[in-house]
């Protein structure tokens, strides 16, 4: 059971003092039978008044609140936490759902809502024609599927690094042929519920212990799937894996819009904002940085 310590530093630099408004912090990883939080530490400055609140999602919320004008933001979240999620793990999916197509429970579906209905407009139907491309047979083996679904988004769409805030459509992605691990995540999960499967988006930090990963060394975006009896099971598209062994969930939503790390404005000259440095580094109880 590896000791992860996650430190994840964000600075903004105003050319002049600014207003900040509140901001929206999502830092706090989700606690699991496979993840125990150990301790987090939040420091802000300016100083600011910090309450917490779960969302629709049970998502951990900090909102920061701030008294006095300011040229610079600083958010430093330090979390402690072990890991024990197997490299390997076996889902005991139902055997109602072992076969696609399969059919949820009437209280799944209707629990399940949004979360299995596409988000993404596509009138002619080219992305649910994309997925199905990945259905061998009628029926076929319900993991088999997505598992090559998730390697087929790796292997349409090349890995492409982007700072700047916002994700592509699914569309977008595939005719672009490149793409972040966010857009991965969207691309992934539009396609899964194109075949009425439910999933939702994730983002948090991925353990990277032999260095072989992508995405490390910032914030990264997952997907998990909804199967009777196994439950919500973690693909990562971008590293084509599942479970999630190396995987540290902090929030989960419908849209990815809805779990950025931070959000916030200020209130000032359209030109104020000079820029931000993110900083995310994982290491283990030895030390030793994976970034």
């Amino acid at each position: 059971m590896p000791r992860l310590t996650i430190r994840h530093r964000t600075d903004y630099r105003y050319r002049e003092p600014v207003g900040l408004g509140p901001h929206r912090l999502m830092l706090r990883p989700r606690e699991s039978r496979d993840l125990r939080l150990e301790g987090i530490e939040l420091a802000v400055s300016p100083t600011a008044q910090i309450s917490w609140a779960q969302d629709v999602f049970g998502n951990m919320v900090a909102t920061a609140s701030f008294g006095a004008m300011s040229d610079s933001l600083t958010i430093d979240s330090l979390v402690t936490l072990d890991l024990s999620a197997e490299a390997w793990p076996v889902f005991p999916v139902s055997a109602s759902a072992t076969s696609y197509p399969f059919r949820y429970s009437d209280d799944e579906r209707a629990d399940l809502g949004a979360l299995a209905q596409p988000q993404y407009f596509d009138p002619d139907g080219r992305l649910a024609g994309w997925a199905n491309g990945f259905v061998v047979g009628n029926p076929t083996d319900t993991l088999s599927l997505l598992k090559d679904l998730s390697v087929g988004v790796s292997g349409q769409v090349s890995y492409q690094s982007r700072d700047e805030e916002g994700t592509q459509g699914p569309l977008t992605t595939l005719d672009r042929g490149w793409g972040s691990c966010r857009d991965f995540a969207v691309l992934f999960a539009e396609a899964a519920r194109s075949l009425g499967i439910g999933a939702r988006i994730v983002s948090g930090y991925l353990f990277n212990p032999d260095g072989a990963a992508i995405g490390a060394g910032s914030t990264h975006a997952w997907v998990e799937i909804y199967l009777p009896g196994a439950g919500w099971i973690m693909f990562d598209p971008t590293n084509r894996s599942v479970g999630g062994f190396n995987l540290i969930p902090v929030a989960v939503a419908r849209d990815i819009r809805q779990i950025m790390p931070i959000s916030g404005s200020f209130v000032g000259n359209s030109d104020a904002f000079a820029g931000m440095t993110v900083e995310v580094g994982v290491t283990n109880e030895t030390g030793r940085l994976f970034e």
